[in-house]
């Protein structure tokens, strides 16, 4: 039976705990997020019954390749991260957000336009016992101001909004902020333009992907 339609972030909790269940990436098995098992149910149940609230496609219930290397690549890395004031853009299940905090970073903001995204994120901080603050502001409408380390996974899927990314982290680069970038080389992404750190071989679904296996990297701006 379809639940009713959500009215209030209390709603998309209940939506959140009844479409996903309590799963651990397979390249990061320190961090449980809630997340879909199937694709094509949560993307229809978003459409039907958050449809008329201008939400976005479910993003946050799926552990993307690109976050999936960079949170590896964090946890691998803590000395990056240490006492770090870290913003994590686009930031879908949390999951960069969340090892970012596990890393050391002294404080870590998630920010991500889908409010769904937002709920989705405090609850998996919550299961990892990590805290992240959120935001729900488009950050991409103006230069990135008081952090010291910027991650971005997944964010070059589309032409517009790779643009948008690519000029953030210009700026972030400029006022002396570190980039990494967690990403397979999707359609949109910058070749060339940074440097390539590590790279992984990252189980994800075919449901989402072009393969069981989907090598990506992480980068770095500068």
């Amino acid at each position: 039976m379809a639940s009713p339609t959500p009215a209030s972030s209390t709603d998309w909790e209940a939506f959140i705990r009844a479409n996903t269940r309590l799963i651990a990436p397979p390249l990061v098995p320190e961090i449980q997020l809630h997340l879909a098992e199937e694709s094509l149910p949560i993307w229809r149940r978003t459409e039907e019954e958050l449809g008329a609230m201008n939400v976005p496609p479910p993003y946050w219930a799926f552990a993307w390749a690109g976050g999936q290397a960079l949170a590896r690549y964090l946890l691998d890395e803590p000395s990056l991260l240490s006492g770090q004031r870290v913003l994590d853009l686009g930031a879908g299940s949390g999951l960069t957000a969340i090892a970012a905090v596990k890393a050391g970073a002294r404080d870590v903001l998630a920010a991500d336009i889908d409010s769904v995204a937002l709920e989705a994120i405090a609850l998996n901080a919550a299961v990892n016992a990590t805290a992240v603050r959120v935001t729900a502001d488009d950050l991409l409408a103006a230069p990135p101001t008081g952090f010291d380390v910027v991650i971005v996974g997944d964010l070059f899927y589309e032409r517009e909004l790779a643009d948008r990314v690519l000029t953030f982290i210009e700026h972030a680069v400029r006022q002396g902020s570190a980039v990494l970038i967690g990403d397979p080389q999707r359609s949109y992404f910058p070749r060339g333009r940074f440097e390539k750190l590590r790279e992984y071989q990252v189980p994800v679904t075919r449901e989402l992907e072009d393969s069981e296996i989907k090598r990506t990297a992480v980068w770095r701006a500068g």
